[in-house]
């Protein structure tokens, strides 16, 4: 699928801003790894949220029986910020500490998730493109679910300036929660019967 491929570019395109350290000025190892750590962390947080959002796909187009032409274009466009990402981690990596390339990163993530709540909407107005019509609650958690990130990215951009390394923190946290989320609505008696299928 083109889209599994255009992660595995993703992902492979993340860590080539990963250099051998010491390899040139003449720099002790040590010094080396500490300057590759800001680099290194932005490599983290990128793949992370990148595997997020392709888990989230895998299991969201295994409900899919038949993709239209808009469907595939929607997909599209949710791939084409999707691929942004190693440009805004190279940018964050280079300045880990500067409020606009947060700023950039957080936009760019922020434009991920609408796309990803537009195809979640485009199915769900399309019930017969799917293998199973979900139930109403279903799809109530899985339109929450799909824009949750947003809340923790704007939150993000928004303390970039006076708290950088906070705003690190909160796009290294996003996954982590919502991970934690989906597993909670699943577990959740009043929820999981709904949130099976939510990934």
């Amino acid at each position: 699928m083109l889209t599994d491929a255009v992660v595995a570019i993703i992902m492979t395109i993340l860590v080539l801003d990963l250099e051998i350290p010491g390899a040139s000025g003449g720099k002790p190892l040590s010094e080396g790894l500490l300057d590759l750590l800001p680099i290194f962390t932005t490599f983290v947080i990128s793949f992370l949220l990148v595997g997020m959002y392709w888990v989230w796909h895998r299991g969201f187009f295994a409900q899919v029986r038949y993709a239209d032409y808009r469907l595939a274009w929607l997909n599209l466009l949710f791939l084409l910020p999707l691929s942004l990402i190693p440009f805004a981690a190279s940018t964050l990596g280079s300045h880990p500490d500067d409020p606009t390339a947060l700023q950039l990163y957080g936009a760019i993530l922020v434009a991920v998730t609408l796309m990803r709540s537009m195809l979640n909407w485009y199915l769900h107005r399309h019930p017969w493109m799917l293998w199973q019509v979900p139930s109403a609650k279903a799809r109530r958690l899985s339109a929450t679910a799909a824009a949750s990130p947003l809340v923790v990215y704007l939150l993000a951009i928004l303390i970039a300036e006076p708290a950088p390394v906070l705003s690190t923190l909160l796009y290294l946290a996003v996954p982590l929660i919502y991970a934690g989320v989906i597993l909670f609505l699943k577990k959740d008696s009043r929820t999981s019967s709904a949130a099976q299928d939510i990934s």
